[in-house]
C-alpha cells in the first residue's frame, strides 16, 4: 500500500541467502536454515516479484560479497560467509542507486554494516 504514494526501501538482515552466490558452500547448505528452496522462493515471491529490487546484486551481478560469519570455525577468517543483509528497493527508483556495497573490514558482530547511495 505504501508503494502507491511513495518509493520504498526495506533493509536489514532477511536472514536468507538469496541466490547460489550468496552463501560460502551452496552445496553444502542446501537444507541450512537461511538457503532452504522454502526460503529462497519466499523472499523471492514476497520481495522480488512484487517490485522490490536487490541493490547489491543489481550494482553487483557476479561479485561475491557476504555479511554474516558464523563465530564457528573461523567462518570470518576464512571468509565462509552468508549474504543475509540486503537493501531493497521499490522498482520506482532501482535506476536511482548509485551504489550499493558491503564493508566487510568492519568488525563488530558477526554482520558487517552495508551501504546505499542514492541519486538525488
Amino acid at each position: 500500500e505504501l508503494e502507491k504514494s511513495k518509493p520504498v526501501i526495506l533493509t536489514g538482515d532477511f536472514n536468507c541467502a538469496h541466490e547460489e552466490i550468496d552463501i560460502y558452500n551452496p552445496a553444502g547448505n542446501r537444507r541450512s536454515a537461511g538457503f532452504t528452496i522454502e526460503e529462497r522462493q519466499s523472499f523471492s515471491t514476497n520481495f522480488l516479484s512484487r517490485g522490490f529490487v536487490d541493490t547489491f546484486r543489481k550494482q553487483n551481478p557476479d561479485v561475491v560479497g557476504y555479511t554474516y560469519w558464523g563465530y564457528r570455525h573461523g567462518a570470518r577468517k576464512g571468509n565462509k560467509g552468508w549474504r543475509l543483509d540486503y537493501f531493497l528497493v521499490s522498482d520506482a527508483i532501482a535506476d536511482d542507486v548509485h551504489d550499493s556495497f558491503i564493508l566487510p573490514d568492519v568488525i563488530g558482530s558477526d554482520h558487517c554494516p552495508i551501504g546505499l547511495v542514492l541519486k538525488l
